[in-house]
C-alpha cells in the first residue's frame, strides 16, 4: 500500500477511538515516563502537543518538566513546509491555537536550532516500523527538522501502529525507538 494509503488507513482507525480509550492511553504513556531508557532530568527534551487523536497529553508535558527536563515544543512556520522552529514549555502558561489548529507555546521562538541541544525528542507518527521507518502525516517538518540531531528519537504511537514494516524515502530519518502505551520504551532497527 502507498504512504497516502496507509495514512488515510491509520488515520481512520484513530477517528474510531473511543475518547476514553485516548485518555486511557495519554495516562498509560506518562506513566511509562517512570520506564524511560534515557535521562531526563536536567536534559533538552523535544516533544510535541497531541492533536485530534494523537497519542499523548499535556500531562506527558507537564511530567517532563516535573522530571527536571528542559521541555521544548514545536512551532510551525508560516509558508510551505520547513524546518519547524521550537519555544520552552512553560507548564503554568497557556497553549494557543495557531496554524491547523495546533497549540503551540506561547512564549518567543528560540530558532530551528534550538533542537539541537536535545536528548531525547518524542515524535508523533501515525504509523512506525521495525527497522524504525516513520510514517508522518506528510508534509515533511519533522525529516526537515531532525535530520541533523544527535537525539534519540522516539515515535509515539498506539501499540497496534508498530508494525512490521512501512514504505520509506531516502529522506525519511529513522527512529531509534517507539513509545506505546501497553508496551512502553521499544528499541527499533
Amino acid at each position: 500500500m502507498s504512504k497516502t494509503g496507509l495514512r488515510a488507513d491509520f488515520s481512520n482507525r484513530r477517528a474510531q477511538m473511543t475518547r476514553e480509550f485516548r485518555e486511557n492511553a495519554a495516562e498509560q504513556l506518562v506513566k511509562r515516563l517512570s520506564e524511560s531508557p534515557f535521562a531526563i532530568s536536567g536534559e533538552t527534551v523535544g516533544a510535541y502537543v497531541p492533536v485530534g487523536s494523537e497519542p499523548g497529553s499535556v500531562r506527558f508535558l507537564d511530567i517532563l518538566a516535573e522530571l527536571g527536563a528542559t521541555v521544548l515544543l514545536p512551532v510551525v512556520p508560516d509558508g510551505d513546509p520547513a524546518p519547524l522552529n521550537w519555544v520552552a514549555y512553560d507548564p503554568s502558561s497557556s497553549l494557543e491555537r495557531r496554524r491547523w489548529g495546533l497549540l503551540e507555546p506561547a512564549g518567543g521562538p528560540l530558532g530551528v536550532d534550538a533542537i539541537d541541544i536535545a536528548s531525547v525528542i518524542f515524535v508523533p507518527a501515525l504509523a512506525v516500523d521495525a527497522a524504525g521507518v516513520r510514517l508522518g502525516r506528510g508534509a515533511g517538518y519533522y525529516d526537515r527538522t531532525i535530520h541533523r540531531t544527535a537525539a534519540e528519537l522516539v515515535a509515539v504511537v498506539y501499540d497496534h501502529e508498530v508494525v512490521d514494516e512501512l514504505p520509506g524515502d531516502p529522506h525519511d530519518i529513522p527512529m531509534g525507538w517507539a513509545l506505546t502505551p501497553g508496551g512502553g520504551f521499544r528499541r527499533l532497527g
